[in-house]
């Protein structure tokens, strides 16, 4: 008779949790659009945040979308000094999942404020700036996510490594965690890979520092680009793709990676970074993204699924540096059910 007491409890217990957990994505997803409550409601989701520095207050731009209390994605873009709109195709996935995402431009690209000053392109700044814009946007370790694409997925690995506690997961999207061992991989793997008289010609322009002639930038695109940025004919690149590359701060790019797309060399700022031997302090589940054509080593990115302590591997064997347009059904298959499963409490490594 206890038993099937204990039974009917346990049982009582179940359907009540699964009944308010459907509740609670129900409302979630009533809500989702719902701005009447929030502060941004005037500018349809944009922020303009100030942030401090060590060379005076500046604005950043912002823009959130959809309303979510228990996840909110901020998208690092890359470059570094490019911009949010490498992201915009998430529109076509993450409402439908009533996920909540932040674009930003980070300080120093299009949208943001632009500063002439070199000393505000270093890593430590940016990761102060990142944690800047979480408290304005009143995120915290209950909620908060941030995706990092290429130098995003470095400044997010930085950003984790100091402020984990205020994250509840971490996705590393396309970036190795060696800046040496990237530089090694574009030049022993993908450079040969390029056919030798284009690769030659190519060479030959960046021996010279000839990076300004309109010819390295046609055989870079139609060569490099369309092979290891996004597979697709220049013709068809996705309109934000263009936009965003229009939009390039040249001057935060060049300082931190330099000239060439084969490798960071000569004296960007990035040139020997490296936190390969920190990762394994990483506790909060993680996603690495790797792709079979990309510029970074897929190898790599699974390395770094296993180092961290809570880490997952994504596939993407279609993609390349831009997955999230070139392999999109595997990128955001595996993108959500990572944030799904971290929000649920089902999350395993692996």
């Amino acid at each position: 008779m206890k038993l099937k007491i204990l039974f009917y409890s346990l049982l009582s217990i179940l359907l009540f949790s699964n009944c308010a957990q459907k509740k609670g994505e129900d409302s979630i997803k009533a809500n989702y659009l719902d701005f009447s409550k929030r502060d941004d409601q005037f500018t349809g989701g944009i922020k303009m945040i100030p942030i401090t520095t060590p060379k005076g207050t500046f604005k950043v731009w912002t823009k959130t979308v959809g309303n979510n209390p228990k996840i909110k994605v901020l998208l690092l873009h890359g470059g570094p000094g490019l911009t949010h709109e490498l992201y915009e195709c998430f529109d076509g996935y993450f409402p439908n999942e009533s996920i909540e995402y932040i674009y930003y431009d980070q300080l120093g690209s299009y949208y943001s404020d632009q500063p002439d000053d070199d000393s505000l392109w270093t890593n430590e700044r940016f990761v102060e700036e990142v944690e800047q814009v979480r408290i304005a946007l009143g995120a915290d370790s209950s909620n908060f996510y941030v995706l990092g694409q290429s130098w995003g997925g470095i400044l997010a690995m930085e950003y984790a490594l100091k402020y984990q506690k205020n994250l509840k997961g971490l996705i590393i999207s396309n970036m190795m965690a060696s800046i040496p061992e990237y530089n090694t991989y574009a030049q022993e793997v993908l450079a040969p890979q390029m056919d030798s008289t284009i690769l030659k010609e190519l060479q030959e322009m960046e021996k010279n520092d000839d990076f300004d002639n309109p010819k390295y930038i046609e055989l870079l695109f139609k060569y490099y680009y369309t092979e290891h940025i996004l597979r697709k004919p220049l013709e068809e690149w996705p309109e934000s793709i263009n936009r965003c590359f229009e939009h390039i701060n040249p001057n935060v790019y060049v300082f931190m990676q330099g000239h060439s797309e084969f490798g960071i060399t000569g004296n960007a700022s990035l040139k020997n970074w490296d936190v390969k031997d920190r990762l394994k302090t990483i506790t909060v589940p993680t996603l690495a993204i790797g792709s079979k054509y990309d510029t970074m080593d897929p190898a790599h990115m699974k390395w770094i699924a296993n180092e961290v302590q809570n880490g997952r591997f994504l596939f993407c064997p279609n993609g390349s540096h831009l997955s999230q347009y070139d392999d999109q059904k595997t990128y955001f298959t595996g993108l959500i059910k990572f944030l799904k499963d971290v929000d649920s409490g089902t999350f395993k490594k692996g």
